[in-house]
């Protein structure tokens, strides 16, 4: 009897897991997961070698390779004694007595607002050292970081699973944005619940500090400086150099701003004569076994992820389970769900299901509406990413704060089921609603 697409998946799946779990290294586990995939869905030891060959040399690994390796130096920068306490400083002036939990979430959140690979390592650093005063574990602060990095991905328009969707689903932009802007709501909502609401208050009584934007500035000049890069020239780029990806044009763009940064940085670091040795020196972490093993598990993840995608497993799953008996309800909750958890990437669970789910909702029989389905969908599919031992924020925030992935789960188990409520909840109703 032939085994099923889903039952491959799920039990791959699975061996990864117990494999990292008996000390195999996350990027080498991965790479074998892939491979057993590709294997098992019969393209043989020579397609699969094909695959893999092409998976290594894809120009996207070595560009992300490269542009993770620079934003860990980014981090160490922001995270250096005089440009953390400028920053923590800020922050206390802006919220006061809030000033504990709210720089938890406006840090994240702030860097969230562009959908960059790994850009939960620009704000870890900074968590880190606004949280090294509270009586607090290193999975809380990885929580706390990993949670609100992607509380806008919902519906920020610069997101590209944004992008995919609106073109899948047949709703107006501004219903899109009404629709999923809750979400984001809601996710403040449950990460301060269950995450931050017992952080003490900030001590207001001691002098404020002279920390203003004359001082913030020069700090988050680099920042700023990826960010314009990221957002203004993959235009460029894919219009200069036939043939290249959307994904790729944003990383070399992401590259050059990165490049521009780490050279102001540099500048204004190099000693002066008679000046005391700079507080932050560049590539002092370059080789480490932390920078290695983010490098070895961010090649591991995009690998796996293209090997999936070369069995074509996904995409049969989601025929096979169409084509079962389970309700329509079940079917638009587990087919995001699965592809989030398994690909890791907010792209990779909406262009994998929601071509699916928005065919067999748009069936007469169906009786589900376009938005209602869009709402469950996108809820279970981002729930899935934020599970996913292979989404790059969560490896990466994992690594730096250096926890195991379980203890992280217990945290932000308890948000994530809290979306998945509304998702469901806020389904029901629109179908009730006949919207």
């Amino acid at each position: 009897m032939e085994t099923s697409a889903l039952f491959k998946i799920i039990l791959t799946f699975a061996g990864v897991l117990v494999a990292n779990r008996l000390r195999t290294p996350l990027g080498l586990a991965l790479v074998f997961g892939g491979i057993a995939l590709d294997l098992w869905s019969g393209h043989g030891i020579a397609g699969t070698g094909a695959d893999l060959f092409q998976s290594v040399l894809q120009p996207e690994l070595w560009l992300l390779i490269i542009n993770i390796t620079l934003i860990l130096e980014i981090g160490h920068f922001m995270a250096s004694e005089g440009n953390a306490k400028t920053i923590i400083s800020a922050a206390k002036n802006i919220g006061g007595r809030h000033s504990h939990w709210l720089s938890l979430i406006l840090i994240p959140a702030t860097i969230g607002l562009v959908p960059m690979p790994g850009g939960a390592l620009f704000s870890a650093p900074l968590i880190a050292r606004t949280a090294a005063d509270m009586p607090r574990s290193e999975e809380w602060k990885a929580s706390v970081n990993y949670w609100f990095r992607h509380i806008l991905e919902y519906w920020w328009p610069l997101y590209p699973v944004v992008i995919v969707t609106l073109s899948i689903f047949p709703v107006p932009t501004w219903q899109y944005m009404a629709l999923f802007i809750p979400f984001t709501l809601a996710s403040v909502a449950a990460g301060y619940f269950f995450l931050i609401h017992r952080v003490p208050a900030a001590d207001v009584s001691s002098p404020r500090s002279d920390d203003g934007a004359e001082k913030l500035l020069p700090v988050l000049l680099p920042i700023l400086i990826i960010v314009g890069a990221t957002l203004v020239l993959p235009g460029l780029f894919t219009s200069q150099i036939s043939g290249v990806s959307t994904p790729a044009a944003t990383m070399l763009a992401m590259l050059s701003g990165l490049l521009v940064a780490l050279s102001l940085i540099h500048f204004r670091a190099r000693p002066r004569p008679a000046a005391a040795p700079p507080e932050f020196r560049l590539f002092a972490n370059l080789f480490t076994g932390k920078t290695a093993n983010v490098i070895l598990t961010l090649a591991g993840v995009m690998i796996f992820q293209e090997m999936l995608s070369h069995s074509e497993l996904l995409p049969l799953a989601g025929t096979q389970l169409a084509t079962s008996r389970v309700p329509l309800f079940g079917i638009i909750a587990i087919l995001p769900f699965l592809a989030g958890l398994v690909t890791g990437i907010a792209v990779g669970f909406a262009g994998i299901s929601f071509p699916l789910v928005a065919g067999l909702v748009s069936l007469p029989s169906a009786g589900t509406s376009p938005l209602a389905a869009l709402a469950l969908a996108f809820t279970m599919g981002y729930c899935g990413m934020m599970l996913s031992p292979v989404h790059l924020c969560f490896v990466l925030t994992k690594d730096f704060f250096s926890v195991p992935f379980a203890k992280v789960y217990i945290l932000i188990l308890p948000c994530v089921l809290a979306i998945m409520t509304t998702g469901s909840v806020l389904y029901l109703l629109l179908n009730s609603l006949g919207w």
